[in-house]
């Protein structure tokens, strides 16, 4: 009889491996945010267990005690859509080199390939 093999044994010798998860960091970051995270990695355990209860009492959006599989992914989204809405908000300055709250094309360029043109 075949017995059933890990996916690391059936892979062909010399093959490139796929990671099936992209690993922890990419966790931590996706649940917390970018910064959220990088703050989490300064505290104690003791500290963190205490900010981590609390961000799971603001994903329990029934207040049941309980984090359903929608509540963590609206959480996610949620804090998802504030690295993006952050991000933006940095670069923006970048970009806008006359401060004029718009990005005009040539303004693109050459905050993009400015040592290039």
């Amino acid at each position: 009889l075949g017995k059933p093999t890990a996916r690391q044994e059936r892979a062909r010798p010399g093959a490139a491996q796929h990671e099936d998860s992209p690993g922890f960091q990419y966790d931590h970051e996706a649940f917390l945010g970018k910064e959220e995270a990088r703050s989490f990695d300064q505290l104690s355990p003791e500290e963190s267990r205490e900010r981590l209860g609390k961000i799971v009492d603001r994903i329990d959006d029934n207040k049941d005690g309980y984090i359903t599989t929608e509540e963590l992914k609206a959480w996610i989204k949620r804090v998802q859509k504030r690295y993006i809405y952050e991000n933006v908000a940095k670069v923006w300055k970048d970009y806008d080199l006359n401060k004029d709250d718009k990005i005009a094309w040539e303004e693109y360029k050459r905050a993009t390939y400015g040592y290039y043109l």
